[in-house]
């Protein structure tokens, strides 16, 4: 498998795809680099070069015990980038892995970075508190962290109908994508499964975002159950220098996979287009 070792040790798997400009996939938890496949495999029959590293803590990545925290996320990103020497490249960050993008670039630059995609992000910050009204409960998040401890298996399964939207009526259930869901989550060690969610829900990337220069596109469903989007990409389209929101109409959190088709067609079209995609109301 290929894989490289940070400079504390930590051992990554990634995948590297294809050749031409490249697109980096940066996943969201409890999930693995393979929750990109439908849009890498399509990006890169398309003629670009597609990356998707396997978060530590995460998949086929070391579990480790420390730096499971959006920090050490994104220098874990920037030492992938520098391994593989990615230049020019546009970086794609689902759920937390969009607040391991926006810490990327908040810190690093974007040097090396064309633009920026956000699909059901996370920034600017979840948590509610006095600056942000609007953010959910710490509660939400004992709960996530109660169930990780008490079944995480039974949790992970239970998880899966809220991300996808399978609770809503009339959903088209796939057991199979439920069960890569399962999978991808028992493969999540203990560590990375409880720390990662006070990474994704207590960070505040207002600051990051604001540094970001390049053009953004914000794609989020207005059903999304997980990360609700009037506190997330409403909220942080604004704050970027060059940003566009596209709201999907009744799509959840796990939109990259339930609605791969019409995902694929807009991030072939903001990445293919020399300047901003029109503002979709």
């Amino acid at each position: 498998m290929p894989t490289f070792t940070t400079k504390d040790k930590t051992e990554l798997y990634y995948k590297d795809w294809g050749s031409g400009q490249p697109v980096v996939f940066s996943h969201g938890w409890p999930l693995s680099s393979d929750a990109w496949e439908d849009q890498m495999f399509f990006l890169t029959s398309h003629g670009y070069r597609c990356i998707a590293h396997d978060r530590r803590g995460h998949g086929r990545s070391s579990q480790t015990w420390g730096g499971n925290d959006i920090e050490t996320y994104a220098d874990d990103l920037a030492e992938l980038v520098e391994h593989l020497d990615i230049k020019d490249a546009v970086h794609v960050g689902h759920s937390t892995g969009g607040g391991e993008v926006a810490r990327y670039i908040g810190k690093y630059g974007s040097a090396r970075v064309a633009k920026a995609v956000f699909i059901s992000a996370i920034p600017p910050v979840m948590v509610k508190s006095d600056k942000n009204p609007g953010g959910l409960p710490i509660e939400v998040f004992d709960g996530l962290r109660k169930g990780v401890l008490t079944d995480r298996n039974q949790f992970w399964m239970d998880l899966s109908l809220p991300f996808y939207g399978y609770n809503r009526p009339g959903a088209k259930v796939s057991e199979g994508v439920r069960q890569s869901f399962w999978l991808q989550g028992t493969m999540c060690g203990m560590p990375g499964s409880y720390f990662c969610i006070k990474a994704f829900s207590e960070t505040d990337l207002t600051e990051d975002l604001k540094k970001i220069d390049v053009p953004v596109l914000f794609l989020h469903g207005d059903d999304d159950q997980i990360v609700p989007y009037k506190d997330a990409s409403v909220l942080a389209v604004k704050l970027v220098k060059n940003g566009t929101l596209k709201i999907y109409p009744g799509a959840p959190h796990g939109m990259p996979t339930t609605l791969k088709d019409q995902v694929n067609a807009d991030l072939l079209a903001f990445i293919g287009s020399e300047s901003r995609v029109p503002v979709a109301h």
